[in-house]
C-alpha cells in the first residue's frame, strides 16, 4: 500500500503530461460527395481572414495544411475543385488542485522525529495549488468550390503552446492529425 501511495503523484503526473500532448480529432462530411473526384485546391481567403489568430500563425496554418494536401496529390491551382477555409478558436482552462489534508508537510512547531518539539516531517496543511493552460480548437473546412457547399470538415482540440520554438511543430502535428482522417473512407 505504502508503494502505491510513493507512486499515485508520479502517475497523476505522467497523466496529466500525456494528457497535454494528445490532440482528439472529428471529422463530419457530406456522404454524397465524390471525394476521388477532387484533385486541385486553393485558400478561400475570405473564410481565412476571418479566423481570429494572428498573422503568423495563420500562415503556419495554411503551410501545413498546403503540405498536407500536396503529400496526399492534390495540386494548387487557381481554378480548384476545393477551397480550403479555417476556424479557431480557444479557451482557458484552470486546474485547481486542492490536497486538504496530506502526510508530509515539513514545518516547525510539531513534534519532530527525534522526539521533542522542533522541525520535522508529519501531516500538514498543503496548500492549492493551480495551473492555466489554453485549449485550442482548429477548424478545416473544405469546400466544393463549384457548388459553394462544405463538402467534409475536420476538428482538432488540444493544448497550445506558448514556446515559440514549439507553436510551429505543435500547429503541424494539429494539421496532421486532422487531415490523417481525409478523405472519409480512406484506410489510416
Amino acid at each position: 500500500m505504502k508503494k502505491l501511495l510513493k507512486k499515485l503523484p508520479l502517475l497523476a503526473l505522467l497523466i496529466v503530461v500525456t494528457s497535454c500532448s494528445s490532440i482528439r480529432v472529428a471529422t463530419d462530411y457530406d456522404k454524397n460527395a465524390k471525394f476521388g473526384e477532387y484533385k486541385t485546391f486553393a485558400f478561400f481567403k475570405t473564410g481565412i481572414d476571418k479566423a481570429e489568430i494572428s498573422d503568423l500563425d495563420k500562415r503556419r496554418i495554411l503551410r501545413a495544411i498546403e503540405a498536407e494536401l500536396l503529400a496526399k496529390g492534390f495540386t494548387k491551382s487557381e481554378t480548384p475543385d476545393l477551397l480550403v477555409s479555417l476556424f479557431t478558436k480557444s479557451q482557458q482552462r484552470v486546474d485547481v488542485y486542492n490536497n486538504a489534508w496530506g502526510m508530509g508537510a515539513w514545518g516547525w512547531g510539531g513534534w519532530g522525529p527525534w522526539g521533542g518539539w522542533g522541525p520535522g516531517w508529519g501531516w500538514g496543511w498543503n496548500q492549492p495549488s493551480t495551473s492555466v493552460s489554453t485549449e485550442g480548437v482548429l477548424y478545416i473546412d473544405l469546400i466544393d468550390a463549384n457548388k459553394k457547399e462544405l463538402i467534409w470538415q475536420g476538428m482538432g482540440t488540444g493544448f497550445l503552446s506558448r514556446n515559440m520554438e514549439k507553436k510551429e511543430e505543435r500547429i503541424k502535428e494539429f494539421v496532421s492529425k486532422i487531415m490523417e482522417k481525409y478523405p472519409p473512407g480512406a484506410i489510416q
